[in-house]
């Protein structure tokens, strides 16, 4: 298909100059972010990382509760030359209830999980208890979603989506494994990217704010909640 601008009957010569100055803005913007996403591709291999165990609750939505398991960290890769992705949920001790903005991510998540199948696994990972989080995958209709508790392990502290405080931060890893079964990290990115930058850092994995920013009012201060 051959590019063309849209241009509909009546638009002004200042609004088409305005429009075209945003295009080739957008065209950059695109060209930029390739080249972001070409640095992290190369990032190298980063530190190897401990044996965490993790406790998995497994979310049927038509049936009663699945008995609860232990799984390893290197347990969650489904195969080789595969990364896995971990979603850090605000859920748990010091976070009493479930973080809106880390349910509104996972709710896209849950849409396109298995499409993302393809390539990489998926895990989402919280400080709460296997129940409290089961039951909120429920109330949320996340049936994709693969859903571990932390139990007693460091593994958020250590990746820093916890403090000592048990305050929690929505964060997202990405691990690899090695030939030999050593996992590794590979990348991690939190909201607060800067002291003035507070909840941008993982921006794109939401499609909400993006579809907002094409309107004339933007994203404003329109903030998620549990319930509308």
């Amino acid at each position: 298909m051959v590019w063309r601008q849209t241009r509909l009957g009546g638009e002004t010569a200042e609004y088409l100059e305005a429009r075209e100055e945003l295009r080739l803005a957008e065209v950059e913007l695109m060209r930029h972010g390739e080249r972001v996403a070409a640095m992290r591709r190369a990032l190298p291999v980063g530190a190897a990382l401990g044996d965490y165990t993790f406790v998995e609750g497994p979310v049927d939505l038509d049936a009663g509760d699945s008995p609860l398991r232990e799984v390893a960290l290197g347990g969650l890769f489904s195969g080789p030359d595969r990364p896995l992705i971990v979603f850090h949920l605000m859920y748990g001790k010091a976070q009493t209830k479930p973080c809106p903005m880390c349910t509104l991510w996972l709710d896209g998540f849950n849409g396109v999980a298995h499409h993302v199948a393809r390539n990489a696994d998926l895990v989402v990972v919280a400080a709460a208890d296997p129940t409290a989080l089961r039951r909120h995958a429920r109330a949320r209709g996340w049936h994709r979603l693969r859903l571990l508790s932390c139990g007693d392990s460091t593994f958020k502290y250590d990746l820093g989506s916890e403090d000592v405080d048990g305050a929690q931060d929505s964060t997202v890893s990405v691990l690899t494994r090695d030939a030999d079964g050593t996992v590794r990290h590979r990348y991690s990115a939190h909201p607060r990217m800067a002291d003035d930058i507070a909840e941008r850092g993982i921006d794109l994995l939401a499609p909400v704010w993006h579809l907002l920013d094409l309107t004339p009012r933007g994203r404003g201060d329109w903030y998620p909640t549990l319930y509308y």
